[in-house]
């Protein structure tokens, strides 16, 4: 009787323990299968239709490799200029208008200064007193070669004429800075009024004075910037700087219409640090002329590094989701799985990839509706 209850037990936990173990198994089974698929995704031929699911392949493509900097357009000191007058009067008139462009030499302002008749009065009569004093040095010169007079008197006669020599060219100097040339004064030929005139070509950026209103000496009274000479100040930081050098062509934008690109080449790099920045200001032309750009208009700029040959996709096909990057082929008809991948280089559409999971070079890849893919894969798997 003992011995058959003993068989009985036995049986019967023989019959548990093969049934917890088919359990464990099946279980085991479930999630490993359940993990194979977290990646792979069944889309219907209604879903496929309605996203316009388009497939693609693997293609190499020559890559320009960019670096991202930013900085701001300058002009240069010698294309601007702040004109002013040394000898104040009042305006008679004005003859151009802001953000008008003008030659160099063209006639600003007319200016109307006493003083100015005075220097001109000074410079006819110092011009009669040297016609007496070189003919008085001739005389002197004659009569100490014949021994008749005094080497003293030669000598004097000889420092008068120095010194009326030297007092014409100061007011020749003189005028010429006010725009009246010397040579054509006489007489009946005294100018009363100054000609403010534009020292360089470019647009007028202010004008700082009135008709009537008396002008005062060294006051900015006309700003002029010659747009035509922008360049680009771009600041490299340390990381960066060993990648720049000049001719290196860029592709820049201003920093609030980044649609309109335009070209530049580095002619320039600063040799010292920015004050309390570890960064230096590159600078580059521009290959261009446009009015759009205007001094003090922030840029961002892409610099053209190396160029290489890599297995790329166009840029839609890649999907990020966090810090991680992700696209997808076609393993059947309506059946897509999910690949890492690493990225590279962008360029004219077409992204580098390095696949990080097993992948073939001829596998159909998803180009259009990834993103959408990766919607319905995080939804499936929990995630959000």
């Amino acid at each position: 009787m003992n011995y058959k209850i003993l068989i009985i037990l036995n049986l019967f936990f023989a019959f548990t323990s093969c049934k917890n173990n088919t359990t464990e198994t099946k279980k085991a089974e479930e999630t490993k299968t359940e993990e194979m698929t977290t990646t792979e995704l069944n889309l219907t031929d209604a879903q496929i239709k309605a996203i316009d699911l388009q497939l693609g392949s693997f293609e190499y493509k020559n890559l320009t490799t960019t670096l991202k900097i930013n900085g701001k357009l300058s002009l240069p000191p010698q294309h601007q200029a702040e004109v002013s007058i040394l000898n104040g009067g009042v305006v008679k008139s004005i003859a151009v208008e802001e953000g008008q462009f003008v030659n160099a030499g063209k006639t600003l302002a007319i200016i109307a200064n006493s003083e100015v008749i005075q220097l001109q009065q000074d410079y006819l009569e110092n011009s009669a007193n040297l016609t007496y004093l070189e003919k008085e040095y001739q005389r002197q010169k004659t009569l100490r070669d014949e021994d008749i007079n005094a080497g003293k008197t030669y000598q004097q006669a000889q420092r008068e004429l120095e010194i009326a020599q030297a007092k014409k060219q100061t007011l020749k100097s003189r005028l010429a800075q006010l725009g009246i040339n010397a040579s054509n004064l006489s007489p009946n030929n005294v100018a009363s009024n100054i000609a403010i005139t534009a020292p360089i070509s470019g647009y007028i950026q202010h004008i700082n004075l009135s008709i009537g209103k008396y002008a005062d000496a060294n006051a900015v009274l006309f700003e002029i910037v010659d747009n035509r000479y922008l360049h680009l100040d771009l600041k490299v930081f340390e990381k960066d700087l060993h990648k720049i050098k000049e001719g290196q062509q860029i592709l820049f934008s201003d920093a609030n219409d980044i649609t309109h690109s335009h070209p530049a080449t580095i002619f320039a790099i600063n040799k010292a640090f920015e004050p309390n920045e570890q960064a230096v200001l590159v600078h580059a032309k521009i290959n261009e002329t446009t009015e759009t750009l205007l001094p003090g208009m922030y840029v961002e700029a892409r610099v053209k590094i190396d160029n290489t040959k890599a297995m790329a996709l166009p840029t839609d096909a890649i999907v990020s989701n966090g810090d991680e990057h992700y696209i997808f082929i076609q393993i059947s008809k309506n059946t897509f799985k999910e690949i890492r991948v690493n990225i590279g280089a962008a360029d004219m559409g077409y992204t580098e990839v390095i696949p990080i999971d097993e992948v073939g070079q001829t596998d159909k890849v998803v180009v259009k509706g990834a993103y959408y893919l990766l919607s319905e894969l995080t939804k499936g798997s929990g995630e959000e």
